[in-house]
């Protein structure tokens, strides 16, 4: 997100400031205009400025890669409103993703702008508890000192340069490659342009063209951008309505409509509140300040969100051509077909008329998408009903839907069956039934959601009966609706939430300290440290692999990927592709020197690229070949010329049942049991069988994969810049996927540097390594540096994700909720080759007791070989989706017990010293203080009565609320992992270089090990410099992953810093009043060492599987989350409140691990509600990208957001008695998926259904509402299986 600055002349020479995607803004669009990117606004270097101030300082920066979007939005809104609301600021955000954050200490630092706000839109970051009597408290704690915050000042902003004020325009011509783009500056040479080049398109905002040419390989020769031609932007008003410029951008529109509406008669303003309604959900505000009016409904989507409500509005559009002006109304005629209107190709849209409305007249638009906002809707509606003064009778009708078919379609059969009729329930009634009629789809309709979508059109008109009723009860005097009847809107105020751990105020630091009574005021452990690189992720300064400056020569490499999911190469022609401009080389797999298939670490193997004519490929998106070329585009042009030419091979394995009944797994399955499971099922009251499916998830990390290899020139030594959790494996000459191997070279021939990385998650660990193996190939066979970044949908469509999974349970238990006996079975879709799937497996069935002590439990899993893309680790590692099988389970002895399902949790937790079914001993005491913290600091049983009281008294919205608890083991089960290095150097001035095994991805680990660095050497922070990680500094290093990455490298730190602080000893016992400063550099002249390697020797974790015994994991963090939902059963959409409860021992730094509960936790809200991977028939993932793969934005954060660290609890297991935190949470998200149920459970229950149901993951509204089960939904007749081809696989 950059800030665009103009002073167009249509707007009477005021300047325009506004936010936009960078991505989607032409540069040929900018002549004239002021852009401002983050590193513009302020730098470390002269003067940061309050926004990157606050964001960073909130603790609202981790990774850092989205933070210069979120600053530059932030900055945005601030130069138009410098005293914004809380609904402005998040509005502001909603067009930028975060996946680390959760967002909370973003919407914190920029909530200090608010100046007012109102009780209802108060979001805090204040924290509060009731404290052990050695902790003082003497006022109210905060996470950070606003206080101390720089002052806005808005006459300090930088001014439009005078120099790009333009009296008189001229028309701008641009010549590229293969494209020219022309910018007019009158109506009638832009007439006379297309008149002469009528397939030529207009691109205003370049919203719906530039995606096309980006991402699906669209040209144009000739594009004309009319942004100059000031009678694009001319808004009148007449008494029958007003008429706006198609120029207009859509916050222009939106803006102008609001201005407008208190101005004018309500009653003249139905259609624009319903207009603005529509505005404020279409896209983000980065796109609707570019996005245009005319091009919004010449674009004629099928599920336009304007397009509908102007259509129901009778609206009409102005054109003009060589032929002259007409008007052409906005109708059912006017869309033709997808993507096309009845306007003559050299017609061009001038303006649109929108009328007013008129007594008696009540307009409604109605959306549903699959993520509140930000998302293309799944469908949308625009009605309008006209009743004569006094009366109930419909004198006119007016109903489109956008989604409903390939263009905005109108239900005209319906509404005839309504005009001239009361509106009354035999009226509605009919008219559902012709409406369902009218807009039938097939089941296999482009799009899916067949379903879904015809239940919203029954919906969307439902609910317009609704306030049509209410508006006659107003007009006519018709009874009022019963409350019970009535929907309100669902809430949106992001409420006051706290973050609560133990404190005690210490001066030094202003801010609340997480620290032990006495400890030393410089001693940093403990304390809410600020992430290190925080300000340079906010200024922009911060270098990612890809911001390091392209050197002399360097090339880019692309990848050719296959397009069939299991088939043989018959064929490969890469002429083509060598004959364009700029293509070097294609890299084959005959131009690697060393191994081809690889085999890594974990025995697992794998085919780096395939090319030989005869070989087989067995996914779609598997890499084929890459070509290397002088610039990024030449290279994707390159590569898209590449010619593969296959055989299908027979019988492809996509879902995990063909995989079972092909038995088409990675060896070896796994298995575990304790107790007597058959014969236990004898003697239980009663037994139930069920099963539950789990959808996988796509990392989305927001810096996709990327790598530079640079040849050093000599002795094929290499250095390799790459984005990966483990440089090693990048690096190490073994039996691995690597460069050196890949080369076959020695590893002390490459260097791999790591500064840091924008997100990971588990995706860069194997995946990177063979990305960098084929950069390697690339760069050693030209002899030049080569940059490889993966484009979004590249990235998703290769590197796999979270294990989709299918879990059967049979489970015995008796009346009073005690399990005795489950026999648990988990199939995984692994995809193509193991990657990491069989130890996956393995965590799931460690993981499958949860919380939960039974007595006899057996588990069995196995990895599915599918012809996906090979899935991988990811958060988690398995946990996810084993414990969610095992609360589904839970969940459904409660509901065929009829008991609470917190009690059922309750009955069969551990108590007391106990044994896990892999014969490991431990205490629950502090997973059973979280979930009684949970339940008290949530107000569960008040709440839960008064959810009861909601769900009796309202029928078209329920409330759900779910308790739910986490045990997760923290270490790796493969023992040798558990281990780290670490070498630090003091330097003669003092300051101190420390170099660990650990990759920093926004998790704060070298926030953590400078801490632990300060305490051990007694100096402060500022003193102590984390360059980067790298293999010649700190070789043989471990993944940073499985939680453990502060636990080994903080050890490694600390043993390196206590034998260089022994080493000062003497000196400092020969000068005691001396200062750091002089007992190093007396040490200098003493001969003594200032440089000391740490290592770090971890536990020596096991797992016997063939006794089924072991202990794989170090210790446990522990957890209970608290969620309550208000769903809207007709639509499937929810709000969410959460307070959760966790057990990390002795936190490092309170601010970095709030940062990692709060981000694992909306992470898991994504898995368990939102994020949906869908496949093709053929195997081909169509949810590539963000506009088709949502996941959670500021608008999907609970609106009340508690967090609460378990105090006085010690972990003697690992570093200062901390406990990993990185992953464990993830799974609490999974608390508003059973919240979710819970609600449908009590409206299937207002249509008589009772006792267990089927609700699988995601709980997508989609599913939320379709399990319903409401008398809508019910109408809808189902598809029989076989009888037609779905458009998805369900994986």
């Amino acid at each position: 997100t950059n800030k665009v600055d103009k002073i167009p002349k249509y707007q009477k020479y005021q300047t325009l400031h506004y936010s936009a995607n960078a991505c989607l803004l032409p540069l040929c669009q900018l002549h004239g205009a002021a852009v401002i990117t983050v590193e513009g606004i302020g730098s470390t270097k002269t003067r940061i400025h309050p926004v990157q101030e606050r964001i960073a300082k909130a603790h609202g920066s981790q990774c850092g890669f989205c933070t210069p979007g979120m600053v530059m939005s932030m900055y945005a809104l601030l130069r138009n409103k410098p005293q914004p609301t809380m609904e402005d600021i998040t509005q502001a955000l909603a067009g930028n993703l975060c996946r680390c954050t959760g967002y909370r200490p973003i919407v914190d630092g920029c909530r200090t702008f608010c100046q007012v706000q109102s009780s209802a839109l108060h979001f805090s970051a204040c924290y509060s508890a009731s404290l052990p009597s050695h902790y003082a408290l003497q006022e109210k704690p905060q996470l950070f000192d606003k206080d101390d915050f720089l002052p806005l000042d808005p006459t300090q902003e930088l001014i439009f340069p005078p120099e790009l004020i333009m009296a008189n325009p001229q028309t701008l011509t641009f010549c590229g490659e293969r494209m020219t783009w022309v910018s007019p500056t009158s109506l009638e040479e832009l007439v006379q342009l297309k008149t002469s080049n009528p397939k030529a398109p207009l691109v205003m905002g370049n919203t719906n063209i530039g995606p096309d040419m980006r991402f699906k390989g669209v040209q144009h020769p000739l594009i004309i951008s009319p942004t100059r031609v000031t009678e694009l932007f001319e808004v009148t008003q007449t008494p029958q309505g007003v008429c706006l410029g198609a120029g207009c951008s859509l916050s222009e529109v939106r803006s102008l409509l609001e201005k407008l509406v208190p101005q004018l008669p309500e009653e003249k303003t139905e259609l624009f509140k319903a207009l603005i309604q529509q505005l404020g959900n279409l896209g983000s505000q980065q796109i609707r300040n570019v996005a245009s009016l005319g091009g919004n409904i010449m674009s004629a989507y099928p599920n336009s969100d304007l397009n509908p409500i102007l259509a129901a509005g009778n609206s009409k559009v102005s054109v003009i051509s060589s032929g002259g002006r007409r008007e052409v109304p906005l109708n059912q005629d006017f869309f033709v077909s997808f993507g096309k209107t009845i306007l003559k190709p050299e017609e061009i849209l001038v303006s649109v008329f929108i009328p007013f409305s008129r007594k008696g007249e009540f307009v409604r638009a109605f959306r549903q998408a699959p993520r509140k906002e930000s998302s293309f809707a799944t469908v949308t509606t625009g009605m309008r009903v006209f009743f004569s003064e006094g009366s109930r009778v419909v004198q006119d009708i007016s109903i489109y839907y956008g989604g409903m078919g390939p263009t905005t379609v109108s239900a005209a059969k319906t509404c005839a069956a309504i005009v001239a009729r009361p509106w009354d329930d035999e009226t509605l009634s009919r008219a559902y039934d012709i409406l369902l009629d009218e807009l039938a789809l097939p089941p296999s309709a482009p799009g899916g959601k067949v379903e879904f979508r015809r239940s919203l059109t029954l919906s969307f008109l439902f609910k317009f009966n609704l306030e049509v009723l209410q508006k006659l009860r107003e007009m006519v005097g018709l009874n009022e609706l019963p409350e019970k009847m009535q929907i309100k809107p669902l809430p949106r105020e992001i409420q006051r939430s706290l973050q609560e751990f133990q404190k005690q105020i210490v001066k030094y630091f202003l801010l609340i300290q997480h620290v032990s009574k006495g400890q030393s005021n410089q001693d940093p452990v403990g304390r809410p440290i600020m992430h290190r690189s925080a300000i340079s992720q906010a200024t922009g300064e911060a270098v990612y692999c890809d911001d390091i400056p392209k050197t002399d020569g360097e090339l880019f490499l692309a990848l050719v990927t296959s397009s069939r999911a299991h088939a043989k190469i018959t064929g490969l022609d890469v002429s083509e592709a060598l004959q364009l401009p700029g293509v070097v080389d294609v890299i084959t797999s005959k131009d690697i020197p060393g191994k081809k298939v690889q085999i890594i670490v974990f025995d697992v193997r794998s085919v780096i690229i395939s090319v030989d004519v005869c070989s087989q490929v067995s996914c779609i998106g598997q890499m084929v070949c890459a070509v290397v070329a002088d610039t990024r585009a030449h290279a994707k042009r390159g590569a898209a010329a590449v010619k593969i030419s296959y055989e299908d091979l027979p019988d492809p394995v996509f879902t995990i049942e063909e995989a079972v009944e092909k038995s088409s797994f990675f060896e070896p399955l796994r298995m575990i049991e304790r107790g007597n499971v058959t014969e236990a099922f004898k003697s239980v009251d009663q037994v139930y069988e069920g099963e539950m499916r789990m959808g996988g998830q796509e990392h989305f990390y927001m810096e996709t994969q990327s790598m530079l290899v640079v040849p050093v020139g000599e002795e094929t030594e290499f250095n390799v810049y790459v984005s990966t959790q483990w440089p090693t494996l990048t690096q190490v000459h073994r039996d691995t996927w690597t460069p050196a191997v890949t080369l076959d070279i020695p590893s002390n021939r490459v260097t791999c540097h790591v500064k840091r990385i924008g997100g990971a998650f588990g995706g860069k660990v194997t995946k990177t390594s063979i990305l960098a193996s084929i950069t390697s190939v690339a760069a050693w066979k030209t002899n030049h540096a080569v940059r490889c970044v993966l484009e979004r949908g590249e990235d998703m469509l290769i590197t796999g994700g979270r294990h989709p999974i299918l879990g059967k349970y049979k489970v015995g238990f008796m009346n009073d909720g005690r399990i005795v006996a489950a026999d648990i079975q988990y199939f995984t879709n692994a995809g193509n080759t193991v990657d990491e799937s069989v130890l996956v497996v393995e965590k799931i069935l460690l993981h499958m007791d949860n919380t939960y002590n039974i007595p006899n439990l057996r588990g069995r899993a196995a990895a599915c070989r599918t012809n996906l893309p090979s899935n991988t680790a990811f958060r988690g590692f398995g946990v996810p989706q084993s414990i969610m099988v095992v609360e589904n389970m839970v969940n459904d002895v409660a509901v065929v017990l009829g008991r609470p399902p917190d009690q059922v949790r309750e009955i069969n937790m551990y108590k007391g010293l106990s044994v896990t079914h892999y014969k490991f001993e431990f205490s629950p005491e502090n997973m059973l203080r979280c979930w009684e913290e949970c339940k008290a600091k949530s107000d569960y049983s008040a709440r839960r009565r008064a959810i009861d009281q909601f769900n009796q008294q309202s029928r078209w919205k329920k409330r759900g609320m779910s308790l739910i608890p986490i045990k997760y083991g923290i270490a790796f089960a493969e023992s040798f992992l558990n281990q780290a290095a670490a070498l630090v150097h003091i330097y003669k001035d003092g300051s101190v270089l420390v170099n660990h095994g650990g990759t920093e991805m926004g998790q704060g680990i070298h926030t953590k090990i400078q801490q632990v660095a300060s305490r051990e050497l007694h100096i402060p922070p500022s003193k102590i410099y984390i360059s980067e990680t790298s293999t010649n500094t700190v070789p043989n290093t471990c993944p940073s992953a499985a939680s453990f990455g502060t636990d080994a490298n903080g050890m490694a730190v600390k043993n390196a810093c206590q034998t260089l602080y022994q080493r000062l000893e003497p000196l400092r016992q020969k000068d005691p009043k001396g200062s750091w400063e002089s007992w190093v550099r007396a040490a200098f002249f003493e001969k003594i060492s200032l440089s000391a390697t740490g290592f770090h020797r971890g536990p020596d974790l096991y797992m016997d599987w063939d006794k089924m015994e072991g202990q794989p994991y170090a210790y446990y963090t522990f957890g209970a989350c608290c969620c309550e939902v208000e769903l809207d059963c007709l639509t499937g959409d929810y709000r969410v409140r959460t307070d959760i409860v966790v057990d990390i021992g002795r936190s490092l730094n309170p601010s970095v691990d709030i940062g990692q509960i709060e981000g694992a936790f909306m992470q898991g809200l994504g898995l368990y509600t939102l994020e949906e991977l869908k496949f093709s028939p053929s195997g081909l993932l169509y949810t590539r990208g963000p506009s088709q793969y949502k996941i959670p934005a500021v608008c999907d954060m609970p609106l009340q957001f508690n967090v609460y660290l378990l105090s006085d609890s010690h972990n003697p297991h690992a570093i200062y008695s901390s406990k990993g935190i990185g992953e464990p949470v993830l799974f609490l998200g999974s608390s508003v998926f059973f919240a979710i149920k819970d609600a449908v459970a009590a409206a299937r229950s207002e249509s008589g259904l009772v006792g267990p149901f089927s609700l699988d993951s995601p709980a997508t509204p989609e599913r939320a509402c379709l399990a319903c089960a409401s008398r809508f939904t019910q109408k809808i007749p189902d598809s029989k299986p076989g009888s037609f081809k779905p458009r998805a696989l369900n994986i």
